[in-house]
């Protein structure tokens, strides 16, 4: 039978931790004079009690390692039990939201997405908005450590052709997380510390620069304001795109770097690629708008930047409403979203390694159509890729594809219009945060949406944020026969 006490005791540990942090919004509102600080004073002891609780109940059942099947349950019930707990501040806050929204937001949050369902940010007490930064700062640097330790060990979407990356001998799957969280807190830290410091330099107010660096380097996109990024224009924009793309770079690259490993940080053929990607799309962007639209070549350069990275790391920042620049770029901006960043990365969707072995694997088929009797094997930064991980990545697509048409389908059954629905489910599944049309999209929020919608997209943020099949495997009665 499976033993749930380890999975158990890692959440409790972590659901407390969660609790702890809430000290930091509640110091802000206790200095703000707000009274909004017992709010978070209950909602800490309610999460730090709930957390040691359960720990303390599995703790008789600790052990080194993890079987896969508690890998798995661990990975999917640690992205349900936060939002649980995160969503507590916001129903007992100054928003006063109903549990469902609550939910969502600590959800999204959590998952990095930055789909909101909050309206009048300007005026919410500074505890709240640093509340929903610090949700997308932890996960962001949950899901590095997800991404680089328990995805390449369950073999999920191709990941597994990182599994001897960069930590190939550090023991078990818990001693390994606990090493390669140590070294990524500092860098994910520093980084953050460099994206405060540069937002003060260039005339944030410190408040709204600590939030920004939070929301920034987690690729989250929460924002103090309605007006989400486009409050900051000029400067501020190129400085976030800058970071907004070292946040979206293997982060095993900068554990390297910072170990005296400059060689894999400027081979990487993933970072290649993604920077590659971004300066194409801006190219085309700026001349669409210079030429189409009477945008200044500085602020089409400036825009372009911004938003493409905004949208393709997945952060979900925008300082403009790009739903009317034109249908073509629109159009550019949905497809955008389902690119993603690099792998063990803060940024979200499918990740450009995928489409590299999947280019790889096409090229291939056609060589072999061509010579049937030439010997052809795909390769990946120089490396052979065995038939296991393109079918993996293969797997992935196609449950990625399935997985936006079913939500997309029960989106439209609650209700909701066709670019709503389909903008809704990619967003969600790719973790992007706005989505297209007037309701949801750069310029609108969740907030309209019916109750369903809500849930379905809270359940479609999940699984997006876990690559799909990290959800789906214990979804199956085998898992549990196992």
């Amino acid at each position: 039978m499976l033993d749930l006490r380890p999975v158990g005791y890692v959440i409790g540990l972590l659901v407390a931790i969660l609790g702890a942090t809430m000290v930091f919004p509640l110091a802000v509102d206790l200095y703000d004079g707000q009274g909004e600080w017992p709010v978070f004073l209950e909602s800490a002891v309610i999460t730090i009690l709930g957390g040691g609780l359960i720990a303390l109940s599995c703790a008789n059942g600790v052990r080194e390692g993890l079987t896969i099947q508690q890998t798995f349950l661990l990975t999917t019930l640690v992205w349900v039990a936060l939002p649980l707990f995160g969503a507590i501040p916001l129903m007992l806050g100054a928003t006063e939201l109903r549990f469902v929204d609550a939910f969502f937001e600590a959800m999204s949050g959590l998952t990095t997405t930055g789909s909101t369902v909050i309206s009048g940010l300007d005026d919410l007490p500074r505890g709240l908005l640093l509340w929903r930064g610090i949700l997308q700062w932890l996960g962001g640097i949950g899901i590095i450590v997800v991404a680089m330790v328990f995805l390449p060990e369950l073999r999920v979407g191709g990941m597994q052709i990182f599994k001897s990356e960069a930590f190939d001998t550090m023991g078990k799957i818990l001693p390994r997380a606990q090493a390669i969280a140590k070294q990524i807190s500092l860098i994910y830290v520093g980084l953050t510390v460099a994206c405060m410091v540069v937002y003060l330099a260039l005339g944030m107010e410190p408040f709204d620069a600590l939030v920004h660096a939070l929301t920034t380097c987690s690729t989250g996109g929460f924002s103090n304001y309605d007006a989400s990024f486009g409050t900051f224009t000029g400067a501020p924009e190129y400085a976030a795109s800058v970071f907004m793309i070292l946040a979206a770079l293997p982060f095993v690259r900068y554990v390297q770097l910072i170990n005296g490993q400059s060689r894999p940080l400027m081979r990487d053929s993933q970072i290649r690629a993604f920077l590659a990607t971004i300066a194409i799309l801006v190219v085309v962007t700026s001349c669409v708008l210079v030429y189409v639209f009477p945008h200044h070549p500085e602020q089409a350069v400036r825009e372009a930047l911004f938003n493409i990275t905004s949208i393709i790391s997945g952060t979900g920042y925008a300082s403009v409403d790009y739903m009317g620049w034109g249908s073509f770029l629109v159009t550019m901006f949905f497809f955008i979203g389902l690119i993603g960043g690099c792998a063990g990365s803060t940024a979200c969707s499918v990740k450009i390694f995928r489409y590299q072995l999947l280019f790889a694997s096409v090229r291939v088929q056609i060589q072999r159509i061509h010579s049937p009797h030439g010997v052809f094997i795909p390769r990946y930064e120089g490396r052979a890729v065995d038939n296991e991980v393109l079918s993996s990545v293969i797997s992935f697509f196609m449950f990625f594809v399935v997985t936006l048409g079913i939500v997309s389908w029960a989106l439209a059954l609650t209700g909701l219009d066709f670019i709503t629905a389909v903008s809704g489910a990619a967003t969600a599944v790719a973790n992007i945060g706005p989505g297209l049309g007037d309701t949801i999209g750069p310029a609108g929020n969740f907030s309209t949406l019916n109750d369903g919608a809500k849930w379905i997209l809270s359940a479609a943020m999940l699984i997006g944020r876990l690559e799909l099949m990290a959800v789906y495997a214990i979804l199956t009665i085998r898992f549990w026969r196992s």
